[in-house]
């Protein structure tokens, strides 16, 4: 947890500079330490130990590092566990619908409880570069698209509470 940025710390709130192709095997080691983290942080007991807060996602910035790319771990609703690391992520299409959390979003550089709902695109199409420097697409829907937009946000200097309705938080969205 001390190497995770904080809210505040001016590289939270940049654009990340593309990462250049080929992926260099330094950006490929970064990617799989962020990866690593998120791996720990999901376990219970590396958790416990460590002081860890779990964590679905994590992005470059958010450990100092000016590039565009995030890891993601996380659980379909069938229970398959998905990895990802994806390089230059852009958006090529959304859903018209939105959705969010109702619990709230979190966030591993936000250590305050931030009330609200964050809208999101119900699904998503990504494009983007795995570790090898391939091209791929990715659909994402529900939770697995709020989790993208989140980490893309970070990408773009955006942190979740800026998507929040100030004067209606809790404002339902459709």
């Amino acid at each position: 947890m001390k190497d995770i940025k904080k809210e505040g710390a001016p590289i939270l709130r940049q654009q990340l500079d593309s990462v250049r192709l080929p992926v260099s095997e330094e950006t490929k080691t970064e990617l799989e330490c962020m990866l690593m983290y998120l791996k720990n942080s999901q376990d219970p007991d590396i958790a416990k130990k460590y002081k860890l807060r779990p964590g679905s996602g994590l992005s470059a910035n958010q450990v100092g590092i000016n590039k565009s790319m995030f890891a993601a771990l996380y659980q379909t609703e069938n229970g398959e566990t998905i990895e990802l690391k994806l390089i230059n992520p852009m958006l090529i299409s959304h859903a018209a619908n939105t959705i969010y959390l109702p619990e709230g979003e979190g966030c591993l550089s936000v250590n305050r409880e931030v009330h609200g709902h964050v809208p999101r695109y119900e699904r998503i199409k990504v494009q983007a570069y795995d570790i090898e420097g391939e091209k791929h697409t990715y659909t994402f829907k529900g939770y697995s698209a709020i989790l993208m937009q989140h980490e893309m946000d970070h990408l773009n200097g955006i942190m979740f509470f800026d998507r929040i309705n100030e004067k209606q938080p809790f404002l339902n969205l459709q």
